[in-house]
């Protein structure tokens, strides 16, 4: 619990402002959302953080999705120490590319063929470019509220820390490549139907997250990702699905295997890098092999494939399969989900869950797109965020990203964070 005040983390921050743009490197982190600063961590442990002034946090952030057994799990620890004896880089092929490969080809079935990267984004700005090189067409169609990193091509009508900040639609994105992007609303099948009669020869790709996490959390209704396969096979436009926060994290195979759609291209990063900087990018052959150096489609990267990421990565997929990890991770949710409902009772909160991710929306809902997203109360949430903070429960700085658990939370810890939330809403 939070015990100590937070004048060690005030200095860093304030130190960190003339350095930094907004004092940190990526910009939900600067608690604009929420009001008053950020903590600066000094190390972190199972379910907990512990910041530079002796406060411990229960932590349903989990590194933004990565740390899917806790902070610092013993069999990823041990597998980046033995991996970093051997070399932190090497810039040329080795072992660990193929056992990674082999693993996530075993695990997401769509996946024929892969390429790692260092990053989400280099994953989804991957996948666009090579969707256009493969069909040889040029419109991208994404959703709003749907955040596929900060790529120029999409981050339009986007979610994440450009929704929590005010600008989901950024400055620096030319018009021209802009203009090459059509939006619609999440769970809307006839505006994509719409889309498809107008524009369907000239579409290169569909790209979404499956369950959109980055305007809080909302589920794709039924049908919906069906329809967008439908239309992707008749019209010769590829499916994309960012996986990046939901792959291998709600199920071994993610998204896709919950709802059984199989995209022609998958993005993944987070839970497969164990902590370490990761991203990667697969799906059918006959599209993977338009890259280079087999095709025309060029990607590159100098730390791609990292030996101490794929280290990580594989012990930790290897830990979640020997202990059945999905399924402690369901059994887990359930608690949680019901203990939270207990606790907001009749308030006006939408609470969503799927498998180890969950949001309270400060809107009554029904909440199944990025404009229901956004009825939510801002103040309210600022309002709760500080009071569960201040009692030593660090849920997200924004209302419009998702909470995380790990399989080191306990069933004792949800309960006080039940508790929490009820103290939080008086």
């Amino acid at each position: 619990m939070r015990k100590n005040a937070t004048q060690k983390s005030a200095r860093l921050f304030s130190q960190a402002k003339t350095l930094m743009p907004g004092g940190v490197n990526s910009p939900v982190r600067a608690f604009r959302a929420v009001g008053g600063h950020p903590f600066f961590v000094k190390s972190a442990q199972g379910s907990k953080l512990t910041d530079v002034d002796g406060n411990e946090y229960l932590d349903y952030v989990c590194t933004w999705g990565p740390a899917i057994l806790g902070h610092a799990p013993r069999p990823v620890i041990r597998a980046v120490r033995a991996a970093a004896h051997n070399g932190l880089s090497f810039g040329t092929c080795h072992e660990l590319e193929i056992q990674m490969a082999q693993t996530l080809q075993s695990l997401v079935p769509s996946i024929e063929k892969i390429r790692m990267v260092n990053s989400g984004t280099e994953a989804t700005m991957s996948c666009i470019r090579l969707a256009r090189g493969f069909t040889g067409r040029d419109i991208i169609v994404k959703f709003e509220g749907c955040y596929h990193g900060h790529v120029d091509s999409l981050l339009v009508r986007a979610g994440s820390g450009a929704l929590t900040n005010g600008h989901p639609d950024s400055a620096g994105v030319p018009k021209a490549l802009a203009a090459l992007t059509r939006t619609l609303p999440f769970n809307d099948v006839p505006a994509v139907r719409e889309l498809f009669r107008k524009e369907k020869r000239s579409i290169a790709a569909i790209i979404l997250e499956p369950v959109p996490a980055n305007a809080g959390l909302y589920l794709p209704e039924p049908g919906f990702l069906e329809e967008l396969r439908h239309l992707c096979n008749h019209s010769g436009a590829l499916l994309i699905f960012d996986e990046v926060m939901t792959g291998c994290r709600l199920a071994p195979g993610g998204a896709q295997e919950i709802f059984g759609i199989q995209p022609d291209l998958t993005a993944l990063g987070k839970v497969i890098g164990g902590g370490l900087p990761i991203g990667a990018f697969g799906g059918r052959a006959d599209i993977m092999d338009c890259l280079s150096p087999e095709g025309p489609v060029y990607q590159a990267g100098t730390l791609s494939g990292n030996p101490l990421s794929l280290a990580a990565g594989l012990a930790q997929l290897q830990e979640l399969q020997r202990i059945d990890g999905w399924r402690r991770l369901e059994r887990k949710g359930r608690h949680l989900e019901q203990t939270l409902r207990e606790s907001i009772g009749k308030k006006p909160i939408c609470l969503h869950r799927i498998g180890s991710m969950f949001c309270l929306f400060f809107t009554p809902g029904p909440v199944r797109n990025f404009s229901d997203a956004q009825k939510s109360n801002p103040q309210a949430f600022g309002k709760f965020f500080r009071s569960c903070l201040r009692q030593g429960v660090y849920f997200p700085p924004s209302q419009f990203e998702t909470a995380f658990f790990s399989t080191a939370h306990s069933l004792e810890e949800f309960e006080n964070t039940a508790r929490v939330v009820a103290t939080a809403f008086k």
